[in-house]
């Protein structure tokens, strides 16, 4: 699973449709559809659904917490310490040779893992004997980023949220169906009213940085 994939495949997307088989017009239209949908939902969460493949560095910038008392690291999502390690560049010339001892490092939020949820940020404990200065990109973390499955949510969203894509072509002014028999449909330039409500809960109000 890469980093921000599509959230569903063709063929489930066909069977949402009710479409056995795909037109020979449609054949890159339809998928064009999932993954700009899925974009749209990555855009509304403020974050994505994928992971990397490996372990990889990205950097981030510590802010100090006054009430956690520590040093906060907002960075993107992760469901796995496999190859954690942190380290500062400290003397600001992108070495970053100091490491910090992961036993300093508290994840968060807490209980992410028994939610099934991603931890968003790392807190330095103020009693660490490796401080960061706040300078911008001065700590560099590696992890797997990412979560380890697609939410079942963030599926259904993505076929809901792309057959708005889809029926969008027959509508040019943005609105689907007929006022005469009950079926009119604006299709309005954010996310279907039914996915915002379904991704409330996935939203993150923080992003990385």
């Amino acid at each position: 699973m890469p980093w921000a994939p599509d959230y569903v495949n063709l063929d489930d997307y066909l069977e949402y449709l009710r479409v056995q088989e795909i037109a020979v017009e449609d054949d890159t239209v339809l998928p064009g559809n999932i993954t700009a949908a899925a974009r749209a939902i990555d855009r509304h969460c403020n974050r994505q659904f994928g992971k990397v493949a490996a372990p990889e560095a990205r950097y981030y910038t510590a802010r100090w917490s006054k009430s956690k008392c520590g040093w906060r690291i907002w960075v993107d999502d992760f469901q796995t310490v496999a190859g954690l390690a942190v380290a500062l560049d400290l003397a600001g010339d992108g070495s970053y040779a100091t490491t910090v001892d992961l036993a300093d490092v508290v994840k968060l939020p807490h209980n992410a893992a028994q939610e099934d949820k991603p931890w968003e940020s790392l807190l330095l404990r103020g009693t660490s004997a490796t401080r960061p200065t706040g300078a911008t990109g001065e700590v560099r973390v590696t992890v797997q980023w990412g979560w380890s499955a697609i939410p079942v949510t963030a599926t259904e969203a993505n076929k809901l949220q792309a057959s708005r894509l889809t029926a969008r072509r027959t509508a040019p002014f943005g609105i689907a169906g007929s006022p005469e028999s009950g079926t009119e449909l604006r299709l309005l330039a954010k996310v279907d009213p039914d996915v915002a409500v379904m991704l409330e809960g996935y939203r993150r109000r923080r992003w990385a940085g």
